[in-house]
């Protein structure tokens, strides 16, 4: 058995960030990846999402970031982290689907299948992204159209002449309704009234916003997404959708029916596909053997540690869910992980057996 000082689990922004940190403080670990190739989930994004459109992508640690302003994100973003994982000699292993992970004797065993690896630390890095949340309504499994969530949106030329119903209050929803507003007839329901954001988002602005996500996550609460407390804002590209009044916001549906959906007061609206963009939640169901979660129903931290497990940290999680905070939390992981080894593992680094 090889016993490893760390291991990664996601090769996002945050696990790559985690990775190249681990490895400038010498501790030996490996990556290990769902994926088939680079890129994280940037690759599963849809294709008329440009660089543009996500205002470029945090450089990661000790790189510039990738240009190509108008290029595909799904194409761009994948082939700068494939090159960043050449350059900096990575030890990302894929295709890893991580099934859980336990706790034998005092160490940390990561589960894939049949495989499976052994080591003193974990790095949480699997992000959102296979973890598409969609409510249930009454009536849903009996709509006779298309349903689709975020992760499944195929571009707006799909739609071209089919009325959409886009569930959501969150940016992808803003940026759906731009695209798809243009081609065909669109209706946008939401729980709550959206927040638009009228000032500049400055970079105070958004330490705010990030500290009260961080303050839930402190707390053991359930993350909520930045844009939550920072608001929604309309970029330019929207502006048209604006003009034929696709942010006309209607309250939630209380039913699906086959050829549409039903509110509250009785009226009924037809539709021909249901645009579910509503969200995920945090992929880290694998470590449910490790009894996490605080009573509030999150997983409670300090700074990236899981208070609960203090081998554990966790990036990409809350408030490190952008390419931003990804970087600084895999920083900031790399050290809570040497931090860790030197307290309990000093006769020992990195035994192998």
């Amino acid at each position: 058995m090889e016993l490893l000082d760390s291991v990664v689990v996601g090769a996002g922004q945050a696990g790559l960030s985690a990775s190249y940190h681990l490895t400038r403080l010498g501790v030996r670990h490996v990556v290990l990846d769902a994926d088939r190739a680079p890129g994280g989930a940037w690759q599963h994004r849809w294709d008329s999402l440009t660089m543009h459109d996500v205002h470029g992508v945090a450089a990661l640690p000790d790189s510039a970031s990738p240009g190509a302003p108008q290029g595909r994100a799904n194409a761009v973003v994948p082939a700068y982290f494939a090159a960043y994982e050449r350059a900096h000699d990575l030890p990302v292993v894929r295709p890893v689907r991580v099934d859980r992970v336990t706790d034998e004797d005092g160490l940390l065993v990561v589960h894939a299948g049949r495989r499976s690896w052994t080591t003193r630390t974990l790095v949480n890095a699997t992000g959102t992204w296979s973890h598409p949340f969609v409510p249930h309504y009454p009536g849903v499994e009996t709509f006779a159209g298309e349903q689709l969530h975020t992760v499944d949106y195929p571009g707006p030329e799909h739609f071209r002449g089919r009325r959409v119903v886009v569930v959501g209050g969150g940016a992808s929803a803003v940026q759906f309704l731009g695209e798809l507003a243009p081609v065909t007839e669109t209706l946008w329901v939401t729980r709550r009234e959206p927040v638009w954001r009228t000032d500049d988002f400055t970079p105070d602005a958004g330490r705010a916003a990030v500290a009260l996500v961080e303050e839930r996550v402190r707390r053991g609460l359930p993350p909520a997404s930045v844009v939550s407390v920072t608001g929604l804002a309309l970029r330019e590209q929207e502006r048209g959708a604006e003009r034929l009044g696709a942010y006309e916001r209607h309250p939630m549906f209380v039913a699906v029916e086959p050829q549409g959906v039903r509110f509250a007061d009785g009226t009924f609206e037809p539709a021909d596909v249901i645009l579910w963009a509503t969200g995920f939640r945090p992929a880290v169901t694998h470590l449910a053997p490790l009894h996490l979660r605080s009573p509030h129903g999150g997983i409670q931290l300090d700074g990236t540690t899981a208070v609960a497990d203090p081998r554990v940290q966790l990036v990409g999680y809350g408030p490190s869910a952008s390419t931003i905070g990804a970087n600084r939390a895999g920083r900031v992981a790399a050290r809570g992980v040497t931090r860790w080894l030197a307290e309990h593992a000093r006769d020992e680094l990195s035994p192998a057996g």
